[in-house]
């Protein structure tokens, strides 16, 4: 079985390239995938989503897989950031609060290094810290000896 794998805006799949181009061959009905994809990822709107398609090209059938978003878009999109910043050291774009670090954190889930609530908060700060965006309007190392002193421990640690 033929698997395509794309990176699609949520909701705004079409049948042009990247998927056009790869359908085609494989014989399915394009229209059926594309609007299956874009039901599938409408929550996902203004974000980019990776995509799997698995075709079975004898039966003319088709299974759509939707994965996480980048932790970067999800971050973007909390923080109402168009992008990230050009140099993070100098440009602050956004601001999360501890309470988006922890949805993002849960959001992407087994996708993350760790498992374990302040572990995945730090990732997702690392990230935020690259981009230029602050969490709590504080810089990444600041916020983390205060995540590893246990001053977020009611919002982390909550279930």
């Amino acid at each position: 079985m033929p698997k395509i794998k794309v990176m699609v805006e949520g909701g705004k799949a079409t049948a042009g390239a990247p998927l056009g181009p790869a359908l085609g061959p494989l014989g399915v009905n394009i229209g059926q995938v594309v609007a299956k994809i874009n039901e599938q990822t409408k929550k996902f709107e203004g974000m980019t989503v990776p995509v799997e398609v698995d075709v079975n090209s004898s039966k003319k059938t088709f299974e759509i897989s939707v994965g996480s978003p980048p932790t970067s878009a999800l971050i973007k999109k909390a923080a109402n950031a168009p992008k990230g910043a050009a140099n993070a050291k100098l440009e602050k774009t956004g601001n999360l609060t501890m309470a988006q670090v922890k949805t993002i954190a849960e959001s992407k889930g087994e996708k993350m290094s760790s498992y374990e609530p302040k572990k995945m908060a730090k990732e997702v700060i690392g990230t935020c810290d690259s981009m230029g965006i602050t969490v709590e309007g504080k810089r990444a190392k600041e916020i983390m000896k205060d995540v590893d002193a246990g001053k977020y421990d009611s919002i982390l640690l909550k279930k």
